[in-house]
């Protein structure tokens, strides 16, 4: 006699474990209306791009469940008993480098699929706000991606203080108005990576109680964000709030009194209005692997010598500022290092050029000062090195101190006589 197929086939196919017996199960249960009700307005509001074909599978012929970029999971807060299930995962587009992404606009519903933990628009062409309540249905979120498309309006609000939200990428759109400062403060604990860069219109400061917030990825970079930086908490690695309009000193921002964030490996404070001196304890980052502060107000002379012995560097960028006195040799283990358009006077330390000659740094710029020498080994510049001296107070060691300068633009070979002549006597000669 044949058994009953269901009562037998099903508990095996869950044992099992596999995807088909997941499809398989989420064919037999039933999507929450609302779920669904928001699933056919997402269809209604986006389409496929040319090129792209991310909704082909979204067809009246198959379960929503069964759509491309949509996973489900039982209702656990609803009725257990109703064998509803909930979206729990929604990824809209491929995401694939050849694929253009979608366009039209998110719709408000998007905020009723109340089981929701993943929430990703890949790059395309998507415009309109983000929705209002977003932060208010979604209150699962874990990660919230809708970076690279067109999107307008303000960051909303709801999203401040979501309990489980780690990551909120936002980046690469339209966005403008105030940041809220909710992101940025320890009532977002479990907030850790926070990406707004390259919108344009994002505007505020950072407040001060950022300091003690557990953040460890923020960029805000390429937006109209001002004020003074506070300190950075101790647990940021990647730190970036460059093409902004910040102001004043870096004093106490590196935890000058010891409490300096151990794992900050990016830095980039670069194109501010950040003055002042910068601070040794910039340098003496532990884990600090690229530090950009090109572009600032920045004045007075590099520490010498840095308190701790530094991992080398990837980058050190303080070009494009007002920076006088010597180039450190402390920094002769960067791999990358543009001191250029500053007011550095003085020799090159033999370490560094020993290491652009070593092949150890593969650029060195320093054009666009009042330097006074540069001690070349007798040894072939590496083919993989770019070194410009251009337009200081020296006579080129050789043809290939100017080969690698950049090409738009490109600077004397020497500066005149009486500038440096006034840079001897005590002065800047403002000429920098």
């Amino acid at each position: 006699m044949a058994l009953p197929a269901i009562p037998v086939i099903l508990p095996v196919l869950l044992l099992l474990g596999s995807q088909a017996a997941w499809s398989a199960a989420q064919q037999v249960a039933t999507l929450h209306e609302r779920d669904a009700a928001a699933l056919r307005d997402v269809r209604a509001g986006l389409r496929d791009l040319p090129g792209s074909r991310f909704f082909d599978s979204w067809d009246d012929a198959r379960s929503p469940c069964a759509y491309a970029g949509v996973v489900c999971s039982p209702d656990d807060e609803g009725d257990p008993a109703s064998g509803a299930l909930r979206v729990s995962v929604l990824t809209l587009g491929t995401g694939l480098a050849d694929s253009p992404g979608l366009a039209g606009t998110l719709p408000a519903s998007l905020a009723s699929l109340a089981a929701l933990t993943d929430l990703v628009l890949y790059p395309g062409s998507v415009s309109g706000a983000i929705p209002v309540d977003i932060g208010s249905g979604l209150r699962r979120l874990r990660l919230l991606s809708l970076s690279g498309n067109r999107l307008t309006g303000p960051v909303p609000e709801s999203l401040a203080g979501l309990p489980d939200l780690h990551t909120l990428d936002l980046g690469n759109n339209r966005l403008e108005g105030a940041i809220p400062a909710g992101l940025l403060l320890p009532s977002s604990p479990s907030l850790k990576v926070l990406i707004l860069a390259n919108n344009g219109g994002l505007s505020g400061q950072i407040p001060a109680q950022f300091s003690s917030s557990q953040l460890f990825h923020v960029d805000l970079s390429g937006n109209a964000v001002t004020g003074t930086l506070p300190p950075l908490p101790p647990t940021i690695r990647y730190f970036s709030v460059a093409a902004n309009g910040m102001q004043g000193s870096l004093d106490g921002v590196f935890g000058g009194d010891g409490s300096a964030p151990a794992d900050l490996a990016f830095l980039d404070l670069s194109m501010n209005n950040f003055s002042g001196s910068i601070p040794p304890e910039v340098f003496a980052l532990p884990s600090a692997s690229s530090l950009l502060l090109s572009r600032n107000n920045f004045t007075g002379p590099l520490p010498l010598t840095v308190p701790a012995a530094p991992a080398p560097w990837a980058v050190v960028d303080v070009s494009h500022n007002a920076i006088s006195g010597e180039v450190p040799e402390a920094l002769a283990v960067a791999g990358s290092l543009y001191v250029n358009n500053n007011r550095m006077s003085g020799e090159v330390p033999r370490a560094v050029a020993r290491s652009v000659f070593a092949g150890r740094m593969t650029t060195f710029y320093a054009q666009h000062n009042f330097l006074t020498g540069f001690p070349a080994p007798p040894l072939p510049l590496p083919d993989s090195a770019a070194l410009c001296l251009s337009y200081n107070c020296m006579e080129l060691p050789s043809a290939s101190a100017a080969d690698g300068c950049p090409t738009i633009g490109g600077p004397l070979e020497a500066r005149p006589a009486d500038q440096c002549r006034s840079t001897e006597d005590g002065s800047s000669g403002g000429h920098g």
